[in-house]
C-alpha cells in the first residue's frame, strides 16, 4: 500500500471519527439536559482545533516525515520478497486502533457523554495534525521519482517504508 495513502486514510478515518463520537456527545448531552457538557466541548474542541492546526503545518509535516522516509529500504520491482499483502489488509491492521478508540469511546459515549466529547477533540486534533504529512510524502516522491509502499507489521509499532522506483518525468 502506498505511505501516502494510508496517512490520507489515516486522516479520514480521525476526521470521521471525531465527527461520530460529536455526534454522540451532543446526543448524549441533549438526553440528558445537560449544557455544561457541551459548552466544555466546545471550548475542548476549539482547543484541539487551534493545538492540531498548530502542529501540522508543512514545515512540520515534512520534519515529522523525514525520519521514516530516510529508514525506508530501498528494492527492485520483481526482488525476492517483495510482495506485499493487499492494500486494503494493510491499511486495516495499521488502522484498526482508531476504529477500537472509536467504537470504544463512543459505547462508553451513550452512557457518559464526556468521553465522547474528549474522544472527538483528540481524533480533530490528529486529523488536523496529520494533514499535511500526505503533501509532504507526495512532494518527495515526486521530486526522487520514487513510491513509498507500507511494509505489513503491527500497528503498535513504527511503520516501515519500502522505497521502490516510481515514475519520473523528465
Amino acid at each position: 500500500m502506498p505511505f501516502s495513502e494510508l496517512l490520507r486514510a489515516t486522516v479520514f478515518l480521525a476526521a470521521g471519527g471525531a465527527t461520530v463520537l460529536a455526534i454522540v456527545a451532543v446526543l448524549g448531552a441533549r438526553s440528558e439536559q445537560n449544557e455544561v457538557i457541551l459548552l466544555v466541548g466546545a471550548v475542548w474542541w476549539l482547543t484541539a482545533t487551534w493545538v492540531g492546526l498548530s502542529l501540522g503545518g508543512a514545515e512540520r509535516s515534512a520534519e515529522v516525515m523525514r525520519g521514516p522516509l530516510a529508514a525506508a529500504r530501498t528494492v527492485h520491482p520483481g526482488a525476492p520478497g517483495v510482495s506485499l499483502p493487499s492494500p486494503g489488509r494493510i491499511a486495516f491492521i495499521r488502522l484498526w486502533p482508531i476504529l477500537a478508540a472509536v467504537f470504544i469511546a463512543g459505547g462508553i459515549g451513550l452512557f457518559f457523554p464526556e468521553v465522547a466529547v474528549i474522544g472527538s477533540g483528540f481524533a480533530l486534533l490528529v486529523a488536523l495534525a496529520w494533514r499535511n504529512r500526505e503533501s509532504a510524502v507526495l512532494a518527495i516522491e515526486l521530486r526522487d521519482g520514487v513510491r513509498f509502499l507500507v511494509e505489513p507489521g503491527s500497528a503498535l509499532k513504527p511503520v516501515k517504508l519500502i522505497r521502490s522506483p516510481g515514475f519520473t518525468t523528465y
